[in-house]
């Protein structure tokens, strides 16, 4: 996978998110957008996945050079972010199952792998809504990077998750995301330390003048 930003703009009403991002994405490599709180850090993911339009410009997707189609993109892609909610009524198991109807996993693991993966293999019966916000996180991460996606979008990842699960998140992506296009939005560096290109969304507001 491989994105191509053409002069990529966000403005909500007079407010300007940011303007005129023109940057290549490409495949096997890991970025890091970075910014203030409310910079604009979880928009720009949006518009990436396609959850969102810019207000100007255009994005290019291609896979092996092959152009793919904005309105299906979201077949190569998948997306963490603490905001991204879960079927609370669902168990763990029943999660998993949902989860797999769209998007199998990499590696073809199996459940019971990947519930050792997660490291919530005692929970499989417990329902998500009684779950802590550490396990909500682990569970949305698990789900994301063992995807078999070639696009991974990360916001926040390690937010809610303790020393121990930082580790855990670090080795899950050398695992399994390794030649995949990875973008982390945070403004931790623990979570970007990784990444060997770095975008700040503050660059593109000082162009608002």
């Amino acid at each position: 996978m491989e994105i191509i930003l053409n002069n990529i703009t966000k403005r909500y009403l007079y407010d300007w998110i940011f303007r005129n991002i023109n940057q290549h994405f490409t495949m096997a490599t890991r970025y890091a957008i970075l910014g203030t709180n409310g910079s604009g850090k979880s928009t720009f993911l949006k518009i990436l996945a396609g959850h969102l339009s810019p207000t100007k410009g255009s994005i290019d997707y291609k896979i092996n050079g092959k152009t793919i189609d904005k309105d299906e993109i979201y077949q190569h892609l998948s997306f963490a972010s603490p905001y991204i909610d879960l079927i609370e009524e669902f168990t763990l198991s029943e999660t998993i199952h949902f989860h797999q109807q769209f998007k199998p996993f990499i590696n073809n693991l199996s459940i019971a792998d990947f519930l050792d993966v997660i490291e919530l293999k005692k929970a499989k019966d417990k329902e998500v809504r009684f779950f802590s916000s550490g396990m909500k996180q682990r569970l949305k991460l698990g789900l994301a990077i063992c995807s078999d996606t070639s696009l991974l979008l990360l916001d926040e990842p390690t937010a809610t998750l303790d020393e121990k699960s930082v580790d855990w998140f670090h080795q899950l992506l050398e695992k399994y995301a390794a030649n995949r296009l990875i973008i982390i939005a945070s403004n931790e560096e623990r979570d970007v330390v990784t990444c060997q290109e770095r975008v700040n969304i503050l660059d593109y507001k000082k162009k608002l003048k």
